[in-house]
């Protein structure tokens, strides 16, 4: 079985490959790739969270913990929320993050069971769709990919790893198959896991459709409050405008016997 740094190492080189053929070949914005290329090298620990030693969950945690507020932050900012409401949404986030999920994958997770798995691999990737925003899919569906790409590399060293050479011969041992598996040997987590697989896959399908149409009833919202404004703007300085008239007419008193 390959290591905490093998894996971490291999992923980063992907990484890297995967965010400079966007750049070299598709012109994709430098930002934007590094941050895809980010996002596979640290995929490369996410199948090892169910892990023993725990240093994979822990590395994972804290870098979703710090980049999922951030990439929050243009989805809230659409709906004019003041810069109070986005940092508390982005600590509520990290609080989540850091210790919720945290402590629900310490406890519900066995050590190779379905997230070493290529429906888990899919999941996560629907999941970086979701968080990514921007008005291009095709660079969300680029950002999500990286997160599969990197992932699936360590499922692929896995069952690489799994295979040795003994005088000559080769030999399986027994973790072979545990890595790029569709099933494990338990219903109950099979179960749960094509559950999210079908859930997250309909939401990934719809949620564009569904976002356009909230920003645009948030914006007609918006207008229709700004017009009423200005319409109560308007009649306030009207009325204004009347008042000051009728103090200059009666506050002279040379005007009353005119």
């Amino acid at each position: 079985m390959a290591g905490f740094k093998t894996h971490l190492t291999v992923s980063t080189i992907m990484g890297l490959g995967y965010g400079g053929a966007a750049y070299w070949f598709y012109e994709v914005a430098p930002p934007t790739c590094v941050l895809a290329g980010g996002l596979c090298a640290v995929s490369g620990m996410l199948p090892d969270v169910d892990s023993d030693s725990g240093r994979p969950l822990r590395e994972s945690i804290a870098f979703a913990a710090a980049v999922v507020p951030m990439m929050l932050v243009d989805r809230l900012s659409k709906f004019n929320l003041a810069t109070e409401t986005i940092v508390l949404a982005g600590a509520f986030a990290y609080l989540i993050i850091r210790f919720g999920i945290s402590a629900f994958v310490r406890k519900v997770t066995v050590h190779r069971g379905m997230f070493h798995s290529l429906p888990a691999a899919v999941i996560f990737g629907e999941i970086a769709f979701l968080l990514a925003s921007g008005e291009d899919i095709n660079l969300r569906y680029y950002k999500a990919g990286g997160v599969v790409l990197g992932y699936v590399s360590h499922l692929l060293l896995d069952e690489i790893y799994s295979i040795q050479m003994h005088r000559g011969r080769m030999r399986l041992k027994s973790s072979f198959g545990t890595g790029m598996k569709v099933f494990g040997h338990q219903f109950l987590p099979n179960l749960v896991a094509y559950a999210l697989l079908a859930l997250f896959t309909m939401i990934a399908i719809k949620e564009p459709g569904w976002m356009r149409g909230v920003y645009q009833r948030h914006q007609q919202y918006a207008a229709q409050r700004a017009s009423e404004a200005n319409e109560i703007g308007s009649g306030s300085d009207q009325q204004g405008t009347l008042l000051e008239a009728l103090k200059t007419e009666f506050g002279d008193p040379t005007s009353w016997v005119k």
